[in-house]
């Protein structure tokens, strides 16, 4: 299933959701060379967040392959800022447009509920609680992690509390067939977030690349816990009216 948008108006033009857009195009295109070696290869291992090198864990000069002919030398002094460059990288199109897409389809609403400088704010921060959670769960791992969907699953936690019942659009492909669907956002999202939970699980003490699925449900979870804080009442009231007279 695939959302591709929803029912829910906004009050202002988002900006700052078309800026985070826009920083991440900016980085795969002028950083990571739209994918193309040895700059992408270069981009992930020196912009990319490597949980056993930032905890120390890795003897000096251990070597990664991440693509035919590339690896990542690691092992060195940790960099501070790894956490967040890391989240305006991707390995892949699909990787960037999916996330991309999920960012403009329920990122809109999240802003207009806080202002722009806020939801940056807040997306900043669910971002950095996503990739604690799945650097803590194996803090020797060489694995780098790169991608907006942490940050994203905040956008889409915080979504599911202030819009719960507002329609999805759908997009659901069953073998040959393609159809479309309106489901209540809760109903999109919850199971969009066992999902998560379930593959989590699944991968548990896998050494393979792949989904990062517990940063997935670390953003979300850090997401639905600060929208209580960063959350403008008032907004949030207007956007509401603004929905009853659509």
């Amino acid at each position: 299933m695939f959302p591709y948008r929803d029912d829910n108006p906004t009050l202002a033009t988002p900006i700052a959701t078309i800026g985070l857009i826009a920083a991440n195009l900016v980085m795969w295109v002028l950083v990571q060379g739209m994918g193309a070696e040895p700059r992408l290869s270069a981009s992930v291992c020196e912009l990319g967040l490597i949980p056993g090198e930032l905890f120390r864990r890795l003897p000096e000069g251990y070597l990664l392959p991440i693509a035919p002919g590339a690896a990542c030398e690691l092992g060195g002094e940790p960099v501070w800022y790894t956490p967040l460059t890391s989240m305006f990288l991707h390995g892949g199109w699909l990787h960037l447009i999916g996330n991309m897409w999920f960012l403009w389809v329920f990122g809109n609403n999240v802003e207009d509920s806080m202002g722009r400088v806020r939801y940056v704010t807040f997306y900043l921060l669910c971002g950095l609680a996503a990739a604690a959670v799945q650097a803590l769960l194996d803090t020797s791992s060489p694995i780098p992690m790169v991608g907006a969907s942490g940050a994203i699953s905040g956008v889409m936690g915080a979504y599911v509390l202030l819009y719960p019942r507002v329609q999805v659009h759908m997009l659901v492909v069953l073998v040959i067939i393609i159809t479309r669907i309106r489901v209540p956002a809760f109903l999109m999202l919850g199971y969009w977030f066992l999902l998560q939970l379930f593959g989590g699980a699944a991968t548990a003490g896998s050494e393979e690349g792949g989904v990062a699925f517990w940063a997935h449900v670390g953003g979300f979870l850090a997401g639905a816990a600060l929208i209580g804080l960063f959350q403008d009442r008032q907004l949030v009231a207007q956007h509401r009216a603004l929905a009853r007279t659509m």
